[in-house]
């Protein structure tokens, strides 16, 4: 805060399954009233998850100002059992309830994806960032599909570490790494075909939306940035719990300006490819959700397609959601 902030008050606000958040009141030097969001973290990934949301936040205010709540700082203390970490900056009355209007809000998602580009040319993120809770892998890469590997191979680990081990879904995880990966994205930086790392929000969904209450804006928060293939921003709006971004009119507008990768006919295949990523994100955190079982079945669709294996179980029309349309809320509880 600037020097000489008086603290008003400090009230719990807002629900998070990871974090402790709060508005702060208080006033200023000049005497002028301000709010704030504050979030307070600890244990894994506490660290990259105020400080890549820190950085994140930063760099998409810098590309699509406004989108996203003005990021103040971060920092930790010791509360005297354990570190925290926190992340502070501007608060925002919002309505949770609403969905963010289809032609403006996936305009400013376009301007940020073609206008927030990766200072090296690579893919990648400059600091650890997170899903959820859930630390990326973000070195620095030139081919996409590496760096999606990287990405995927952190969920794996974590949901194995979630819910032990399971040989079938172990062997379609590494086919998928050894043979849909390199086939999928290869193809998108192959004979000829280029790509170019885009700035994404990272968690891209409807519980990390609001419409400010006083300018009627939408604005993002909880970001977990990388300069990924664009397209990788909406695999979670394949999910079950997606309930108004599965609607076709919001992709639809987004493709008016900025079209679908070549090759075009494999769009839908990498967006399950992508989808893949959160499911095992929302599995890894949750432990015993179908989200797993989901993911499974997505990959064994993929691997049948793109990489066949008699050593695979068959993949099951019958579990596939994009075919049943089966919607499964997604359970938020409060830390405590």
């Amino acid at each position: 805060m600037p020097k000489g902030t008086k603290i008003v008050s400090a009230e719990s606000c807002g629900i998070s399954a990871w974090t402790k958040t709060a508005k702060i009141s208080a006033i200023l030097q000049n005497g002028i009233r301000t709010r704030y969001f504050l979030k307070c973290v600890t244990g894994q990934g506490a660290r990259p998850l105020v400080e890549g949301e820190f950085h994140s936040a930063s760099a998409i205010d810098a590309v699509v100002p406004g989108l996203v709540p003005k990021a103040a700082g971060w920092g930790d203390y010791d509360n005297g059992e354990t570190q925290v970490y926190f992340l502070l900056g501007d608060f925002h009355d919002m309505d949770f309830s609403a969905a963010p209007d289809p032609e403006s809000f996936m305009s400013q998602i376009a301007d940020l994806h073609r206008n927030g580009r990766s200072p090296n040319g690579m893919f990648g993120y400059p600091i650890p960032t997170v899903c959820g809770k859930m630390e990326r892998t973000v070195t620095w890469e030139k081919s996409w599909a590496t760096s999606f590997t990287h990405q995927l191979k952190d969920v794996i680990k974590y949901d194995n570490e979630t819910n032990g081990p399971w040989s079938e879904y172990n062997a379609a995880c590494q086919q998928l790494i050894d043979g849909v990966i390199p086939r999928l994205l290869g193809a998108l930086q192959s004979e000829g075909r280029e790509i170019t790392p885009s700035l994404i929000h990272g968690d891209l969904w409807e519980r990390n939306i609001g419409i400010d209450m006083e300018t009627g804006d939408t604005v993002l928060f909880d970001a977990g940035s990388t300069y990924a293939h664009n397209e990788m921003e909406f695999g979670t709006w394949r999910c079950t719990w997606a309930f108004y971004f599965n609607s076709p009119v919001y992709m639809r507008l987004y493709q008016r300006y900025i079209e679908p990768s070549e090759p075009v006919d494999e769009w839908d295949d990498r967006n399950r490819l992508y989808s893949i990523h959160p499911y095992l994100n929302d599995s890894a955190g949750h432990p015993g959700s179908l989200s797993r079982q989901i993911a499974y079945n997505d990959m064994l669709y993929l691997c049948e397609k793109y990489a066949p294996s008699d050593c695979l179980e068959k993949y099951d029309p019958e579990k596939d959601v994009s075919i049943t349309g089966a919607y499964v809320p997604f359970t938020m509880k409060q830390l405590e």
